[in-house]
């Protein structure tokens, strides 16, 4: 098991037990006053991928705040899809008439972003990123409808932080389906392919976009881009980069775990099989949980508390679930567990009591 990440700190996990309930943003001196606008849109009723769009809202805005991002990128990041987009139908607020309310709400410069982020096609934006990257300047050239749109390092900055923050709270298998091969995806029939269309699919992570979320950390260690905007604390503050053989390996051997294509009468396979999918991807959190527990399962308690703790460590530093059958408080809340019984060392011997764990004061 990989042990030299970042390692669990008081300070990460207690900011993130603050974002386990959406009560934060009421708190959020930049973030609250605009909540009732927003809410009072409907977003709340709206579907979006693996929840519904306030959800995705939400998410967007705790992982750039966990990213101590500043209040630009997290507005944007609040309200990147209001005016609906190329890959969202959704449309919270008018482009032709009600972009002077959304500037009432955040200013001018802040709804420019919001805007232009919503006219640029993601996909095209997504592509230049990986592909070409910035100019010389930071700045990137797209042509949207025969028209170049040059966007400037700092534009260039928050969206990629933000696409990178969007990405993580959204994408699944069902959209690794959905849009194969994103962003160079291409239409395809719903009727041929009826069976990837259905919703929401079986649920499994990912198994190429948090490779393509490395890449764009590295955009942001661009020269001309350093500083613009603090570097997410994902791949040890975007150090280092996930090849899509190693994401697409790992995701597997994960996923035969949670499947249980496994011996089931002794875990030293599964256990192995974690194991080896950690060192294909150790950016990850939820492999390290699954990990930990059948750890504590065999009493090993001072290698379930190194697996629980880079667990909820990568948890922190992500502020959205990799595996999104469970939300990310709620496996905040699994890995607070797991390391509760292996720092006490204590493990429930019966699946009844197994059950009724709980975290103690």
């Amino acid at each position: 098991m990989k042990t030299d990440l970042n390692t669990l700190t008081p300070a990460a996990l207690e900011q993130a037990i603050e974002l386990l309930d959406d009560e934060w943003l009421t708190r959020d001196p930049a973030l609250a006053p605009i909540m009732p606008v927003v809410l009072g849109s409907g977003v709340g009723q709206d579907w979006h991928k693996a929840g519904t769009f306030r959800h995705h809202l939400v998410g967007v805005a705790r992982t750039l705040t966990l990213w101590q991002q500043p209040n630009e990128a997290r507005l944007l990041g609040l309200l990147h899809s209001v005016y609906g987009n190329a890959q969202v139908d959704i449309v919270k607020f008018d482009p032709n008439s009600e972009r002077g309310r959304v500037q009432a709400l955040v200013g001018e410069d802040i709804e420019r972003l919001i805007h232009l982020y919503c006219v640029v096609p993601r996909a095209p934006l997504v592509k230049a990123l990986l592909e070409s990257g910035p100019d010389s300047n930071g700045q990137l050239t797209l042509n949207v409808d025969g028209t170049p749109i040059v966007l400037s390092a700092r534009d260039v900055a928050i969206f990629t932080v933000v696409t990178m923050a969007d990405t993580c709270e959204q994408w699944y298998s069902w959209q690794d389906d959905i849009y194969s091969g994103y962003p160079n995806h291409a239409p395809r029939d719903t009727g041929l392919h009826w069976a990837a269309g259905l919703w929401p699919g079986p649920m499994r992570p990912t198994a190429y976009r948090i490779s393509q979320i490395s890449r764009l950390g590295q955009v942001l260690k661009h020269p001309a881009l350093e500083g613009l905007v603090p570097l997410p604390s994902v791949f040890d503050h975007c150090q280092h980069e996930l090849s899509e053989s190693d994401e697409a390996a790992a995701c597997a051997l994960y996923w035969s775990v949670v499947q249980q294509n496994q011996p089931l009468v002794c875990s030293s396979t599964s256990i192995m099989t974690l194991e080896q999918a950690i060192r294909l991807n150790p950016w990850v959190a939820e492999p390290y949980l699954l990990l930990a527990q059948l750890l504590l399962t065999n009493k090993t308690y001072d290698q379930a508390q190194t697996a629980a703790a880079h667990g909820l460590h990568l948890l922190t530093c992500w502020g959205n679930s990799w595996d999104k059958r469970i939300g990310w408080d709620a496996w905040v809340s699994w890995g607070r567990i797991l390391l509760q019984g292996a720092q006490n060392r204590q493990w429930p011997e019966t699946l009844n009591k197994l059950n009724n764990v709980a975290l103690k004061s």
